[in-house]
């Protein structure tokens, strides 16, 4: 028996952590599965979303909450992967439609896993979690643009959450001069410890904007969406690029064509969940190779499995900074 963070809907929605065996875990016909003994998981929006019942992000009842995990191989019908590897796994649809990580075990389709670096732990692995691994694919996506030259000026909004800040630790370390915007001015210092040059008032860019606006951005990670997506688009510069990965605000796009006709601005659209393998080992690498690990503590915490539902509730309020790493045993 083993504890995992159960999703019910029968036909009231329920979320608990109870005891579980193996046979609740899913299995694959066709083959490809490895049995994984997850170390630690993690919170994502999209995780809080599901154990609050706050959109539908489940498919499958009943269901493991988690969409990343990282720990040991215990059993593999996979040739990739032997007993004893350690992996990381990011999206593919766990914690949606096949069971996830918010558990001590988790049965995942060997296509979806990604060696962890011998530079994380898997503790560290989780406080980069899919929010850190979006942040370096956004990263990515703007320097092949060629928006990222020597000491570029990026702005990063939602720079408080997991997307945000772990790309201000990236970018500040790359070189670039970053710009944090936030709603919580009492997390200045904080930002600033990550590497933010600057630190402004997300109602900068909240509010409807003008179509084009005084160029300030070179480039741009946007986790929020909406008007803070227009507006920031709207600011970028000549050949500038947005790389948008989230929708905090909203899911709509209140924008005009102008800054992409007039001023050349790309907007890269950044999808994480099912991103190719080869990608997502680039991530990971780059990520061992460029993200200061001794920044992680400062945007972790960390908490039991018993603790994730209170943990989600607060991660939708608004009320959690950085990274929420969950111990699964």
């Amino acid at each position: 028996m083993f504890k995992a963070l159960v999703l019910e809907k029968n036909p009231d929605f329920h979320a608990g952590v109870r005891d579980v065996d193996e046979s609740f875990l899913p299995v694959f016909p066709e083959g490809g599965g490895v049995t994984v003994a997850i170390d630690h998981s993690t919170l994502n929006y999209k995780d809080g979303l599901a154990i609050t019942n706050r959109s539908p992000v489940v498919r499958n009842w009943p269901m493991v909450a988690g969409i990343d995990g990282a720990g040991v191989v215990l059993a593999s019908e996979h040739p990739r992967w032997a007993v004893g590897d350690r992996v990381v796994l990011n999206g593919f649809g766990v914690g949606e439609t096949h069971k996830g990580c918010l558990a001590a075990r988790a049965r995942l389709h060997g296509d979806w896993l990604v060696r962890l670096p011998e530079a994380f732990s898997t503790r560290q692995a989780m406080a980069v979690g899919t929010a850190g691994y979006t942040a370096m694919l956004c990263v990515m996506a703007l320097e092949r643009h060629g928006a990222l030259a020597s000491a570029a000026n990026v702005l990063v909004t939602g720079a408080t959450g997991g997307v945000g800040s772990v790309a201000v630790a990236l970018l500040a370390r790359l070189g670039h001069r970053v710009t944090a915007a936030t709603g919580k001015a009492d997390e200045a210092a904080y930002l600033r410890s990550l590497g933010a040059a600057e630190v402004i008032d997300r109602a900068e860019l909240s509010a409807p904007g003008k179509p084009l606006q005084k160029e300030r951005w070179d480039a741009v990670v946007d986790a929020v969406g909406s008007h803070t997506l227009a507006n920031a688009c709207a600011q970028t510069r000549y050949g500038g690029a947005v790389a948008a990965c989230g929708l905090a605000q909203g899911h709509d796009l209140p924008a005009t064509v102008m800054p992409f006709i007039l001023r050349g601005v790309a907007l890269l659209g950044v999808d994480s969940v099912m991103a190719p393998l080869a990608r997502r080992e680039e991530a990971w690498a780059r990520l061992a190779r460029d993200l200061d690990p001794t920044r992680l503590d400062t945007l972790t915490t960390e908490i039991g499995l018993d603790e994730a539902i209170p943990a989600a509730v607060r991660l939708m309020e608004g009320a959690v900074r950085g990274r929420v790493v969950v111990r699964t045993v």
